[in-house]
């Protein structure tokens, strides 16, 4: 069954835009679990201006389901991920100063590089996911990498899925094959929400987690919290 895992990153984004401590990223965290969310992502950013390292180090012991931290592997998020021991890491190119995550990893150019970091993490027991785009090549590269799984960047079927849904997961269809043939997992994430998430999942029914967070907490805005996230599981436990 496909897990969701709720990125909080907006949380604290609202937090940061006013000082203080309203709302609470703890607080927001306990509660997607309490309402049924089977994870928790963080996506910390050098710039700290949403989820802060010391968010990080502050939600490890809260979080009780699954605590996945995203980003680029710098040698700052490297030591940080290290300190912490999440139960999943996943590996994302962003240059510092991107808005938000906007392409996955060439992994046959930074097979290397890539290698070196997934057995660094590994060592520590930590499962290793590499974010890419939707391309087979890619997801081969990546198993050669060692990493665990792949997270699909899943912005393009998004943006086409109301022109036609099933041209716009086609080559998400043909990555997932190659990476469950290659041996390793599968995640998605960025851009899913309320509309195009079932057909995702229906379609490529052995995805192991979905992570997403910017269209859950808009929708919470309108629907609240509790009701928005067992919405989401609807769609996600098909």
């Amino acid at each position: 069954m496909t897990r969701l895992s709720v990125n909080i990153n907006k949380v604290a984004t609202l937090r940061n835009s006013r000082g203080g401590n309203m709302p609470d990223v703890l607080e927001a965290a306990r509660n997607c679990e309490r309402f049924g969310a089977e994870g928790i992502t963080v996506h910390p950013r050098p710039d700290e201006r949403h989820i802060r390292y010391a968010d990080v180090r502050a939600l490890r012991p809260l979080v009780t389901t699954e605590f996945n931290i995203e980003g680029n592997p710098i040698p700052s998020f490297i030591d940080l991920v290290l300190e912490v021991v999440p139960d999943q890491v996943t590996l994302v190119p962003d240059a510092h100063d991107a808005i938000t995550s906007n392409a996955g990893w060439d992994t046959l150019a930074h097979r290397d590089f890539l290698t070196d970091v997934c057995r660094t993490f590994k060592a520590k027991g930590i499962r290793t996911s590499i974010f890419i785009d939707p391309s087979p090549r890619m997801a081969e590269g990546a198993a050669a990498c060692g990493c665990d799984r792949v997270e699909l960047y899943t912005a393009a079927y998004a943006a086409r899925y109301p022109d036609g849904p099933e041209a716009a997961i086609a080559p998400y269809l043909e990555t997932a094959r190659a990476a469950r043939e290659a041996g390793i997992g599968l995640n998605a994430g960025h851009d899913l929400n309320l509309d195009n998430l079932a057909h995702y999942i229906r379609t490529i029914p052995w995805t192991d987690e979905v992570s997403i967070g910017h269209a859950l907490i808009c929708d919470a805005l309108y629907l609240g919290l509790e009701k928005t996230i067992a919405a989401y599981l609807s769609r996600v436990h098909i």
